[in-house]
């Protein structure tokens, strides 16, 4: 009977470490990476996808501000004269950006958010997108909507900005425990 306490005493002994050893690698992986997570964001939805992200995979949270922001009325897609509806008719319409000056050199990965407004992104993360280099960086996007898909968006960011590495996007209309295991997986 001893014997048999003395193996099972054993390979609990033996099985414990290997496992702490193996969660503390997976998460040594993510801090290596320094993550940025860009997002704008009107209503708030977007930015609540943006905090999940950067909580979980310890990334620094930026918003895109634009110089003017935009109101109710601005954000009316029904009106073919709201201030949305003309950026987005307008293609090459860039609005001019407020916030904080990035420094880009101090990230490896970019995850940049927006909601999906007539199929795109919206003008602001055009401007963004032209105003930073970046050059040695992986490009993550995600978007919100309630009810398009994130695909011409990205198709459509891919023939602008081909220079631009672009990781795997996802629409994140999920729980925000969905939102951070993809994130988790995305950077690993």
């Amino acid at each position: 009977m001893k014997q048999i306490i003395f193996i099972f005493m054993s390979l609990l002994c033996f099985s414990c470490p290997s496992k702490a050893q193996k969660q503390a690698a997976n998460t040594n992986v993510q801090s290596d990476k320094k993550i940025l997570v860009v997002y704008f964001s009107c209503t708030g939805t977007t930015e609540k996808a943006a905090d999940a992200i950067a909580k979980t995979v310890g990334g620094k949270l930026y918003r895109i501000t634009p110089a003017t922001a935009y109101t109710s009325a601005d954000l009316d897609w029904h009106n073919k004269n709201s201030r949305s509806s003309v950026e987005m008719r307008t293609e090459n319409s860039r609005p001019e950006l407020g916030g904080e000056v990035l420094d880009l050199k101090n990230y490896d990965v970019v995850f940049i958010g927006y909601p999906i407004w007539w199929d795109l992104c919206p003008r602001p993360v055009n401007t963004f997108l032209e105003k930073y280099d970046f050059s040695g960086k992986t490009v993550i996007p995600f978007a919100t909507s309630g009810g398009s898909s994130i695909t011409n968006s990205v198709k459509q960011l891919k023939k602008l900005y081909p220079k631009i590495v672009w990781g795997e996007s996802r629409l994140l209309n999920g729980s925000v425990k969905q939102v951070g295991e993809w994130a988790k997986q995305v950077v690993n």
